[in-house]
């Protein structure tokens, strides 16, 4: 286990970018979970005759033509995947959000760290088409260069500058909320002053449909966490990125101060791919409320993993009972992605966004679709409607394929 917070730099966030299937920008986002929104739509852009699952969550009406062209540095419509465009809108919104000038004044210490649980899945399935299907000789001499799970990182790192340590994190639904805790330990440490931090993925496709039909874990209907009627998942595509400082550098420039970021845990249970255990999201919850030097009853709200899956869901639940104790069924719970769907290793990052503005306007998000709970399934779960509710320190959770568990803490603005 972690050991509380060692000395170090405090770290806050100042910037914020998304891009979601319920709102491609942060203030549309926002409204977007305001209003109870749900982004699952039926497929759209590809063959679905013989799928079974034919709804997901994905992003529509993206035009990086527009988004991106003011991009400057990097010819990045013509050499990165649709994730790269997904990331690279997201850290713009973030930074600008900051008005953060980049590169800054030390671009040495600075740091990308924006990763992606598929990179360049659109590319592969592009490529394999062309090659399988439409029998063509070669692929696109640029598929390399854009199937690349570091592409994104290294995409946004040349348009604004960055010339600190860049690379993505790849560790499933956990990818984001490691990101996002590296860049923090970095600027604690001293390594960097600024920190880029997040994911991104777009991977609806007829090739993913297929693959994660055969692990049944999908759901035909919707996406509802710890719901009775909950029987799976809805995949997504999304960014969420965030702009990380150490509290000297954002206070030196007079940057509006967003949350602090205050505590970080991880853990692995070690046991099975799929299989969840109770154990491991417990300590790693419980890392981060340590470093964040806070104990269970400052949580005000907490963002769940929330899958809508029948393992997870019961299991999270669990954990928080552990972690919480007899407090967890007075503490404020929800998940997002029963609007915005899981958008695998982005999910972190966007959910980060929706915790750090929840913070900001005293308004905690609703589960949307919890009629009727699920058995075990017995805590606060903020069913169907928003509340307005004084928040202080908030959590984030996010619980990966292979037992990669994350938390992260974050605080008010320091005054």
């Amino acid at each position: 286990m972690m050991s509380n917070s060692k000395p170090g730099r405090r770290v806050v966030v100042t910037g914020l970018g998304v891009v979601t299937p319920i709102g491609q920008n942060v203030p549309d986002f926002w409204a977007g979970i305001k209003a109870g929104k749900s982004g699952v739509s039926e497929l759209e852009g590809f063959p679905v005759d013989d799928l079974k699952i034919l709804i997901a969550a994905q992003i529509k009406g993206f035009d990086p033509k527009q988004r991106l062209k003011h991009f400057k540095r990097d010819r990045i419509i013509t050499l990165a995947d649709r994730y790269s465009w997904f990331a690279a809108a997201a850290a713009d919104e973030a930074i600008k959000m900051a008005g953060l000038e980049m590169p800054i004044a030390d671009p040495y210490r600075s740091a990308c760290i924006i990763g992606s649980g598929a990179g360049g899945l659109t590319t592969f399935e592009t490529a394999y088409r062309d090659l399988f299907i439409h029998n063509k000789r070669a692929t696109h001499p640029l598929t390399l260069l854009r199937i690349i799970g570091s592409s994104a990182a290294a995409h946004v790192g040349i348009e604004f500058g960055v010339k600190g340590p860049t690379f993505a994190t790849c560790s499933a639904c956990s990818t984001a909320t490691h990101a996002i805790g590296i860049g923090r330990d970095y600027i604690r440490d001293g390594m960097v002053d600024v920190a880029l931090v997040g994911a991104s993925e777009s991977v609806i496709n007829y090739g993913t449909m297929k693959a994660w039909q055969a692990l049944h874990v999908l759901s035909p209907e919707g996406c509802f966490p710890f719901a009775k009627k909950r029987n799976g998942t809805v995949l997504a595509d999304g960014a969420g990125v965030l702009v990380l400082e150490s509290l000297e550098h954002a206070q030196a420039r007079g940057a509006t101060i967003l949350a602090e970021l205050c505590g970080y845990g991880m853990a692995s249970d070690s046991q099975d791919m799929v299989k969840p255990t109770v154990e491991g999201p417990s300590v790693a919850m419980k890392d981060a409320l340590a470093d964040a030097g806070i104990t269970p009853e400052q949580i005000d709200y907490l963002n769940a993993h929330g899958t809508a899956t029948a393992d997870n869901d019961l299991n999270e639940t669990k954990a928080i009972k552990n972690v919480f104790g007899d407090y967890a069924y007075k503490l404020a719970i929800s998940s997002t992605k029963s609007m915005h769907g899981h958008p695998l290793g982005a999910g972190g990052g966007i959910e980060a966004v929706a915790t750090i503005m929840a913070m900001r306007e005293n308004w905690a998000p609703p589960t949307i679709g919890l009629d009727e709970p699920g058995e075990g399934c017995d805590l606060d779960y903020i069913p169907n409607v928003g509340r307005e509710m004084k928040l202080g320190y908030t959590m984030s959770n996010s619980l990966a394929f292979g037992g990669l568990n994350t938390s992260l803490v974050f605080g008010p603005a320091p005054k």
